[in-house]
């Protein structure tokens, strides 16, 4: 996918120590942008996700979860041309769907990493065998909701914290955060973050295609 970020080399080094080559890119996270402007617009928001949409979409078909989206690894790039592309970065805790669960030690760390725990779906924080693509449907409804308000649906300091209100808390309603937002958008995010992973949106298509027939686009 264009919105993917290439990886153009891998290997490992006279020392052992390996590498991967990867694209240049210029420009600036979501998480950059985020802390320095704030919320985000609306048309150009939900256009950010629609792209991330796409680079998730691919990973899928290819049968690989991306289960780490969140906005430090969404990059606005910038080309030589002035035009600007989304891309998604850091497959770094990927899985393949036939692929078994990580070990208890290796999602212990992963849960550490609060800059990850707050876009993590609740089936990902409950160690579910049968983690699938709306893992990162809940991610992608968590990132839209940051772009669209500049908060986060479930903040919290600790693990324990945020798992928490995850599980058991709902999120503050998106409109009263972000007044004048349609309530198709806003019925879009709120079904991304259903904790039932059954009443999400299915696959990304039906996200996407849901998210084209908003009137805030």
């Amino acid at each position: 996918s264009e919105h993917v970020v290439r990886v153009l080399d891998v290997g490992n080094l006279r020392d052992g120590a390996p590498f991967i080559v990867m694209e240049r890119l210029v420009g600036e996270d979501l998480a950059t942008r985020l802390a320095a402007r704030g919320p985000v617009p609306v048309a150009e928001a939900v256009a950010l996700v629609l792209q991330a949409c796409a680079a998730v979409a691919s990973a899928h078909a290819r049968g690989i979860i991306h289960r780490d989206l969140k906005p430090a690894n969404l990059f606005v790039a910038r080309g030589k041309d002035g035009t600007t592309a989304l891309k998604v970065l850091d497959f770094g805790v990927a899985r393949l769907r036939e692929q078994g669960e990580q070990d208890e030690g290796s999602r212990t760390q992963a849960l550490a990493m609060l800059g990850s725990i707050h876009y993590m779906a609740p089936e990902q924080m409950l160690n579910d065998p049968e983690l699938d693509g709306r893992a990162d449907i809940w991610s992608l409804g968590v990132i839209l909701y940051e772009l669209l308000t500049g908060a986060l649906p479930f903040a919290g300091c600790t693990v324990a914290e945020v798992c928490s209100k995850v599980l058991l808390v709902p999120s503050v309603p998106l409109r009263e955060l972000r007044p004048g937002l349609s309530a198709a958008l806003a019925a879009v995010v709120d079904r991304c973050l259903r904790t039932d992973r059954d009443a999400r949106f299915a696959d990304v298509g039906a996200l996407q295609a849901a998210l084209r027939a908003c009137p805030d686009v």
